[in-house]
């Protein structure tokens, strides 16, 4: 496998002329307990972007571990996102995020769900704007939203969101999504990157992790990253930090970006969007 010490990440320009590592670091499902060794072995190992979310309880960890590191603040990519449960109330819950993470300023801000059930999310789009115009948020965006919530919040915004985070891998694509996303100039950030079996187990990916000499969550993150997309795979395991980060060093070719995204299946994992409506309490 490839040394990740010299590995450049390319970074991305948004909207608003802020960059964005384009590989980064989540930490879903990460227990608190576990959150400050496993972000400071992401940053150890060369990451970062690290993205947290309010409702995954882990913020604390993430800025325990940042400062532990003692890499300087401006260095490091954090986005954390909005509670479905919270949306009503976005000025309050982002200063609880601010002071969990032990930050003044975050650089990616989230509607983590459209909740289109509470009717609530423009609302909270608007007090996020707020934020940002105030300089507490460098970038503002949003996750899980389908076109219809998108056309809805762009209807009433100031702001075009600078990131939609969905769901995204070779079996799930969401095309059509990403390229509505892509023409209002929103960039694509892609959670779920590794999908399941179907993804790292395709004769496609298999022959491909056999040519570059590397793991096929190597080759399906090095699509991504030639499609274009932001992406955020998560392991608590170093090894599989430091290889997944190593995709950064494999260019794949057309033809070969082409065949992965062939996969296409329809195989979502996660809830639909369309009728979440959890709290996230």
């Amino acid at each position: 496998m490839s040394s990740v010490q010299n590995i450049s990440v390319p970074e991305l320009t948004l909207n608003n002329s802020v960059t964005i590592p384009q590989l980064g670091f989540g930490v879903f499902q990460v227990p608190p307990e576990e959150t400050q060794r496993i972000v400071e072995d992401a940053l150890e190992a060369g990451y970062r972007h690290i993205d947290t979310a309010a409702a995954y309880r882990n913020e604390a960890g993430v800025g325990a571990a940042i400062k532990a590191s003692g890499i300087p603040r401006e260095e490091i990519f954090i986005t954390t996102k909005l509670r479905n449960g919270e949306q009503s109330k976005a000025l309050e819950a982002f200063e609880k995020s601010s002071r969990a993470l032990g930050v003044d300023a975050v650089d990616l801000y989230l509607i983590h769900w459209p909740v289109p059930s509470q009717n609530q999310y423009v609302q909270a789009w608007k007090d996020m704007e707020k934020l940002y115009g105030d300089g507490r948020i460098r970038a503002i965006g949003v996750s899980n939203f389908l076109p219809e919530h998108l056309d809805t919040l762009l209807a009433a915004a100031d702001v075009v969101p600078a990131v939609n985070q969905f769901e995204l891998h070779p079996t799930f694509q969401q095309q059509d999504l990403a390229a509505k996303c892509r023409s209002h100039g929103i960039a694509v950030e892609a959670y779920s990157p590794l999908g399941q079996g179907a993804d790292l187990g395709s004769e496609t990916v298999i022959s491909l992790a056999s040519k570059y000499d590397a793991t096929p969550a190597r080759i399906v993150l090095a699509w991504h990253l030639g499609s274009g997309n932001i992406v955020i795979p998560k392991s608590a395991h170093s090894e599989r930090i430091r290889e997944n980060l190593a995709a950064a060093a494999i260019q794949l070719t057309d033809d070969e970006l082409a065949a992965i995204s062939k996969l296409e299946a329809g195989y979502r994992i996660g809830a639909d969007p369309a009728v979440a409506a959890f709290s996230q309490f």
